[in-house]
């Protein structure tokens, strides 16, 4: 099966932070991608912005470096060719009449923020008081989208002020990957799942992001942010939306979008008892999260886990059990929707099975499986077995479509001015609104993460969290 690809109108992407690790290690390899599969026109432009005293051709040079340590070498020179590069102070004055000068009236116009945080409102602004935000310009900004509720209002109210809502893309990658996206094709193209997906026939709801590395290279954030603001505020509660969401009336970004945020209104208030904070400890996979962060009395967590209810009638009843960690045995991110048994168990030996289940992959090896329970072959009587119907993606749609990056969708959707896998400023405001209680109770309480064993699948207390509802976590790495 052959890939699909419609290109995209001109533009001239401003790329601030372009020397920077996010930039050269995914947003210039995803363009270089798109350029290879002939989706970028052959006049569209990538204009690099940093603080470093640089010429365009040597910033070509140091991307051609970089990039030559990946699959992008075939297409290398042809891409290189649409490099640009202004040396820029974004809170001074210094290379902005030159950016204005580079930059062209005719075709779509993107600023991507690959900066810190910090440096988001004062871009905008800027690009407000040149007079760079034109009416069909985009704005695109990374997580993290604020800090609490308050951060994230007083940075929505700042881009607002130089850009409409429909002009500001805020990137959750994970909304890029392909088996995030489709979630919404399996519910809503198929009149198979959609009938049973609900309270009557789904037991409970497992969503997993598990990292086997620790904190490398992070320290200073991560230490300040932890799980909860690094993970579960915005990339579990994405999962979480898609998941639960009622089917929208169109495909469209807002309708989707007004989807999604129902479910982060609906979420109920989660008592202590229900979630569980970690940290790893040392071990044979590395140093603990204390010596990591340099910070012997940390009460950052590493791992969260909780237990969810959404009120409302599709899913009264049905808990959504949701975890997130470091230094944990897999690299794995998944969602899982267990069933309902049968009402009537007609066959005997039924007690240890394990139902069905619909096990969706979003990594590695991205795709869906359906856990089945079927006859065993032989005689001697109905024995029952287990058996997984299996759709991997790079086996199921062939050798030669190759799933792309997310960053790669992302940016082209920003030129395509498709917002439907972007967050929306109220969305963003609601789940904030939602996970700063559950934070402030921690910092106020100063209790310390329990400790968890580094290649393990998290504190033994995650497990008892679903043991006493008589339900297991799905193995990570099984």
């Amino acid at each position: 099966m052959a890939s699909h690809v419609i290109p995209v109108a001109p533009f001239d992407l401003v790329l601030f932070g372009a020397t920077g690790d996010l930039a050269h290690r995914k947003i210039l390899p995803g363009l270089c991608h798109r350029h290879a599969v002939g989706q970028m026109p052959a006049d569209a432009r990538i204009i690099g912005c940093a603080r470093s005293q640089m010429t365009p051709e040597e910033f070509r040079d140091s991307v051609a470096s970089a990039l030559a340590q990946t699959d992008c070498v075939d297409n290398l020179d042809a891409f290189v060719a649409c490099l640009d590069y202004v040396s820029l102070d974004v809170t001074g004055d210094r290379g902005w009449d030159e950016l204005a000068a580079r930059l062209r009236d005719d075709v779509v116009r993107a600023f991507y923020l690959s900066v810190g945080p910090g440096l988001f409102a004062p871009i905008a602004a800027r690009l407000d008081q040149r007079g760079l935000a034109t009416p069909d310009s985009r704005i695109v900004v990374e997580k993290p989208f604020g800090r609490d509720l308050a951060s994230a209002r007083a940075l929505n109210r700042a881009l607002r002020n130089c850009f409409g809502e429909s002009q500001i893309y805020r990137i959750d990658h994970y909304l890029g990957k392909e088996t995030v996206q489709n979630v919404m094709a399996l519910r809503f193209a198929n009149a198979l799942f959609e009938p049973l997906w609900n309270c009557q026939h789904i037991d409970h709801v497992q969503i997993t992001v598990a990292e086997k590395l620790g904190v490398e290279g992070r320290e200073d954030y991560y230490d300040h942010a932890g799980a909860a603001r690094d993970m579960f505020q915005n990339h579990l509660m994405q999962l979480l939306c898609l998941t639960a969401m009622e089917p929208p009336s169109r495909f469209e970004p807002n309708a989707v979008r007004d989807e999604k945020l129902k479910v982060i209104r609906a979420l109920d208030p989660v008592p202590p008892e229900d979630i569980v904070r970690g940290q790893y400890r040392a071990g044979a996979h590395g140093r603990s999260y204390l010596e990591e962060v340099g910070n012997p009395d940390s009460t950052t967590e590493s791992f969260v886990a909780m237990k969810l209810h959404v009120s409302n009638w599709r899913w009264g009843g049905t808990p959504f059990y949701l975890r997130t960690g470091k230094r944990l045995r897999e690299r794995l991110s998944e969602i899982v929707i267990i069933f309902r048994d049968p009402p009537h168990a007609i066959f005997p030996r039924m007690d240890n099975r394990r139902g069905n289940a619909l096990i969706i992959r979003l990594q590695p090896d991205e795709g869906v499986t359906l856990r089945m329970t079927i006859k065993e072959p032989g005689p001697g009587g109905m024995r029952l077995t287990e058996v997984p119907l299996d759709m991997t993606f790079a086996e199921a749609l062939g050798a030669d479509v190759e799933i792309p990056d997310a960053y790669e969708r992302l940016v082209m959707d920003v030129i395509r001015g498709d917002q439907t896998l972007f967050m929306r400023g109220d969305e963003v405001e609601a789940a904030w609104e939602w996970i700063d209680p559950i934070i402030a109770r921690w910092e106020e309480a100063g209790d310390r993460p329990v400790p968890y064993d580094p290649g393990s699948s998290g504190p033994e207390d995650a497990l008892m969290l679903m043991h006493r509802d008589g339900r297991r976590w799905r193995e990570i790495g099984s």
